[in-house]
């Protein structure tokens, strides 16, 4: 059974972002009052056109001639005050989606790396792309036709009730029929809309997902199960938008069945008034004009109604990110670190993503400026979240992390994170040319220092094999691009910038044993004198490091030297062995 939705409406967030365009809403109102007065006047110029013609052979063409020409003159200062109308809401429109887009994009680049974490990349698109695309067709089309129909009701009443006020009252009892009609109808529409703004989000995930890890899914031969699931999300998709088409398309022809009666009963009251002789022709055609203007505007606030409820379907998922707390700013007396002697020291530090899994417990590490820190342990045993910890992407739970004798909580963000470099096994490369990935940390870098860094990460040979060299464009998944040579770029752009601390997280993982080699001979001279700290697999690359952290369930189990270690016999010796078992 559907629940009602207790969150907050989506109409207050959006008239924040319209107020500052409040004198281009009020230009366009002008131009919508002038447009519709002249539409409403020129029924009163036709009608009276057909009194002038009399009878066969006694047409007053001296009295048409002018009325002609006003009619003309009417017409013309209509079109331009639509056409102007019609300018100011779609630039309103355009103006404030904008707003909502930048502000949507720019609080994904403040919200903790848990909001990212814990929800799909590709509904966190949809939301930024598809739904903002929606809140700009249901503003257009509110501010086009919303304010005309307005408008136009008002005017066309005013109209009305000086010609005959009987048949008005007529017609203002029977019309408002079409809007408890319309108001029925969107109770369901707006939550088939919502309902359809998920299941596109959802359908976007899965794209996302497959698009982004084909060779996998090839790999495994996971495409009938890949098509599976799209066609389950696909159906879904189809049910609830075939839903929400069918109320939304039942809006339409109800409300014109209403209109119907109204224009029925006003042809049928006028034919009797005019064979009375209360009534000329000329009127009952200028009131019949008028009966249907002034419905048609019920009609399409219906319809406007129906756009609207799938704008505001779409702009609650798009609030939902913009409302989210963002990542706690920078305290006002936060320390600007310019320079790090390289010593780090945690204590009783205590982290968990979830409450009620235990992950971090007691971890106490006192590191010396320049030392290579080895961390080592089974999956899952929390290596990459000391990482997380370190870089302050996730804050601790309990006790601090200091860095050069300054909690790092007491740091501000930038400043501390900038003191450290990253390779990561999972490669990052933007859209552009190899020269700009891998001045990504240092856009200021000359081109000479770009190819000192390449050659130090030994990619400078490859590059110059590409078509263009270093203006060589790729895009973000490396274009054809092997994951070994991505990987050099990665490691290429943190030694150009070359940061006091470093953390190589399986940074030689997708490289041969051979580049390996090389490549740890550049890893050696871009670590002296920096603290370095290194998580790996193969623990024969750690074996010359000044410190090896053994981790297990959370908690360092074992720190020493790689012979030390071994001599105790403990964890790391069976850890370290077990890779070579099998020969």
């Amino acid at each position: 059974m559907f629940k009602p939705d207790k969150r907050p409406s989506a109409i207050k967030p959006l008239l924040r972002y319209i107020r500052p365009h409040a004198w281009m809403l009020a230009v366009s109102l002008i131009f919508a009052v002038i447009s519709v007065a002249l539409t409403l006047y020129a029924p009163i110029l036709m009608g009276q056109a057909i009194d002038k013609i009399i009878a066969q052979g006694k047409v007053d063409f001296d009295g048409i001639a002018p009325i002609l020409v006003k009619l003309g003159i009417v017409i013309s200062i209509t079109g331009i005050s639509q056409w102007l109308m019609s300018l100011c809401t779609n630039k309103i429109s355009f103006l404030t989606v904008r707003d909502i887009r930048n502000d949507a994009f720019s609080k994904l680049q403040k919200l903790p790396l848990k909001y990212i974490d814990s929800h799909p990349h590709g509904d966190i698109i949809s939301r930024i792309i598809t739904d903002i695309e929606q809140i700009s067709d249901g503003l257009l089309m509110g501010f086009t036709q919303f304010f005309t129909g307005i408008v136009t009701i008002f005017g066309t009443l005013g109209f009305m009730l000086s010609i005959n006020v009987k048949i008005t009252l007529i017609v203002v009892v029977i019309t408002p029929l079409s809007l408890f009609v319309a108001r029925f109808i969107s109770k369901n529409t707006f939550r088939m809309f919502k309902l359809q703004s998920e299941a596109r989000g959802d359908m976007t995930s899965l794209v996302e997902e497959m698009v982004g890890n084909q060779k996998v899914v090839k790999a495994f031969a996971y495409e009938n199960e890949a098509e599976d699931k799209f066609e389950e999300k696909n159906l879904r998709l189809k049910k609830v938008g075939v839903k929400a088409v069918f109320f939304s398309s039942l809006t339409n022809p109800s409300t014109r069945f209403v209109n119907g009666l109204v224009y029925t009963s006003v042809a049928i009251i006028g034919a009797f008034s005019v064979i009375s002789g209360s009534f000329t022709v000329g009127q009952l055609n200028c009131f019949l004009t008028y009966a249907n203007q002034y419905t048609k505007p019920f009609n399409e606030i219906s319809g406007v109604i129906t756009e609207l409820q799938s704008a505001f379907a779409s702009a609650r998922r798009v609030f939902d990110i913009i409302d989210q707390p963002a990542e706690p700013a920078d305290s006002a007396d936060a320390v600007t670190l310019t320079e790090v002697d390289g010593t780090l020291e945690a204590h009783d530090v205590a982290f968990s993503y979830n409450p009620d899994t235990p992950l971090i417990e007691s971890l106490n590490l006192s590191v010396k400026s320049g030392q290579r820190i080895a961390i080592v342990g089974p999956t899952g045993c929390g290596k990459t979240t000391i990482i997380n910890l370190l870089m302050r992407f996730y804050d601790v739970d309990k006790g601090e992390i200091v860095m050069s004798g300054v909690p790092i909580k007491n740091c501000t963000r930038d400043s501390m994170r900038s003191m450290y470099g990253m390779v990561l096994q999972d490669t990052w490369l933007k859209t552009g040319t190899i020269a700009e990935n891998i001045a990504y940390a240092k856009p200021d870098a000359t081109m000479d220092e770009i190819k000192a860094a390449a050659k130090s990460a030994h990619c400078h040979g490859f590059i110059k094999r590409l078509p263009n060299g270093y203006d060589t464009v790729i895009t973000e998944d490396g274009g054809t691009l092997s994951q070994g040579q991505k990987q050099l770029l990665c490691i290429a752009r943190v030694m150009l910038s070359l940061p006091p601390m470093l953390i190589l997280d399986e940074a030689t993982s997708s490289i041969d044993t051979r580049t390996e080699i090389i490549i740890q001979r550049a890893f050696d001279k871009m670590m002296q004198g920096r603290t370095s700290f290194i998580i790996a697999h193969r623990l024969s690359t750690i074996q010359h490091a000044d410190l090896i952290l053994v981790m297990n369930s959370g908690r360092i189990i074992e720190q020493g030297t790689h012979n030390e270690l071994i001599k105790n016999g403990g964890f790391y010796k069976k850890l370290y062995y077990s890779q070579f078992e099998n020969q």
